[in-house]
């Protein structure tokens, strides 16, 4: 082990590839090799540029690049050290989601009732008998999933594709439509694996500060200014707040966006859980809006669906880029799909599930009323409740064996909320909620 890694004339005998990319990798083989330890601290990027005969920013650079695999620390005249052996990129926010035991009410997550979603076992039987199963033809989308989407969608969109779930929609999109050290404006708060994504990429998200109806136009009209690669919105109903985008707000939306070409992708992560219709800026904009539809929280996670609308263009672009990875979305989950939404007991069930969904959150919302705490309207699988100290609310409830998630992973800028799922709370609405009070208030 050595004992002084902050040496520069140390550290620069130790690297023989002197570009970037070499210093980065080269680097990253001492870290996990454990020859730089946790904790340790580098050289400046000064003093191992000078040692090493090179520009400071190309270490800086370097730099850069081990901060983003989250190997390493700080910038700065505090300089850099390490933090962890492991090579690759982990999500800031969802990778530090907590596990917790069975005596827990685990609220962190706004998820559906497992026991309410559709059994699958006829759609899989159904699907067993996909068109062209088992070929490396890679389709878009089988027309079966397209003629049964197309039916509710909210503009007649040029193309379709089928994706391996919404966020993986996202994350295709983010990666073949928008650089690194790009800008997007995106909704604050928002679904903490969309700046997830969006962080992993290199892009800078722009906040746009919302309201009870959605985006403010006069906040997207600032944003828009500094011309950012996209806006990013959830148009139905809000994963984080519940709220949706009123017919009105919607319309001064389009306005604000009428006067740039920023591409415009919607996200509709709560999908048809959502007892609302679902809308779009898809019919002002056809030639840039990207319309993301999941089916997870309503159908169920394990189909691994979304269907993305968009240009012709534009889907090819992102059907290129998924030639890198698994290149089209499985034809038997497609199937299966296709199958659920022309099902009649599935859409049943679904109704069903959609009012069983809004008493839940409704019991908590009047349990909590009676204490004072007002929730706005909303619908979904969770609440968004403010609170005066994130840490000191996530202490309290953990102390009752209960929790949530602080609202600070689903904000750009500083926030004071905990979202509390309501999707799995079938009881115990007055102890959650006097649990709440007693988080939001600090009251015994």
């Amino acid at each position: 082990m050595v004992d002084r890694t902050d040496d520069a004339a140390w550290f620069a005998s130790q690297l023989s590839d002197i570009s970037a990319r070499g210093i980065t990798n080269q680097t990253a083989m001492l870290i996990r090799r454990g020859v730089l330890p946790a904790g340790a601290k580098l050289p400046t990027v000064r003093d191992l540029a000078y040692r090493l005969g090179i520009s400071p920013a190309t270490v800086s650079e370097a730099w850069s690049e081990l901060r983003h695999q989250r190997m390493i620390e700080g910038r700065g005249r505090s300089g850099s050290w390490v933090t962890g052996d492991t090579i690759g990129p982990r999500p800031a926010r969802t990778g530090t989601s907590g596990l917790f035991g069975s005596d827990v009410l685990d609220l962190s997550l706004s998820v559906p009732d497992t026991a309410m979603l559709p059994p699958l076992d006829k759609a899989l039987r159904h699907a067993a008998a996909a068109h062209n199963l088992h070929s490396y033809e890679r389709t878009p989308i089988l027309d079966s999933l397209r003629q049964a989407v197309e039916l509710h969608w909210p503009y007649e969109p040029e193309t379709f594709l089928a994706t391996n779930g919404g966020y993986n929609a996202f994350y295709s999109v983010v990666h073949a439509l928008i650089m690194p050290g790009a800008t997007v404006a995106i909704e604050n708060p928002t679904a903490m694996r969309l700046l997830d994504i969006l962080e992993d990429r290199g892009v800078r998200p722009l906040p746009v500060t919302c309201d009870a109806e959605g985006p403010l136009p006069d906040a997207l009209e600032q944003v828009l200014a500094q011309k950012p690669a996209a806006f990013v919105y959830q148009p139905r109903t809000h994963s984080v707040t519940g709220r949706r985008v009123s017919p009105a707000r919607l319309d001064e939306l389009a306005a604000v966006l009428t006067g740039s070409d920023t591409l415009i992708i919607e996200d509709d992560g709560i999908g048809d859980v959502s007892p609302l219709p679902p809308v779009s800026l898809g019919r002002r904009f056809p030639d840039r809006v990207l319309h993301i539809l999941s089916f997870s929280k309503s159908h169920g996670p394990d189909l691994r669906l979304a269907v993305l609308s968009a240009p012709a263009a534009i889907r090819r672009q992102i059907q290129s880029y998924r030639s890198f990875s698994s290149g089209w979305t499985s034809r038997l989950l497609q199937e299966m799909t296709a199958w659920l939404l022309t099902d009649d007991d599935t859409r049943a069930r679904l109704a069903a599930n959609r009012r069983l969904y809004a008493e839940r959150r409704a019991a908590l919302v009047t349990a909590l009323a009676v204490r004072g705490i007002a929730i706005p309207p909303g619908d979904g699988l969770c609440i968004w409740v403010p609170v005066s100290s994130e840490q000191f609310a996530l202490v309290t409830l953990a102390a009752r064996r209960i929790a949530v998630l602080p609202g600070s992973k689903c904000a750009v800028t500083p926030t004071r909320h905990i979202r509390v799922g309501t999707g799995v709370l079938s009881d115990r609405y007055d102890y959650v909620a006097e649990s709440i009070r007693l988080a939001v208030t600090g009251d015994g």
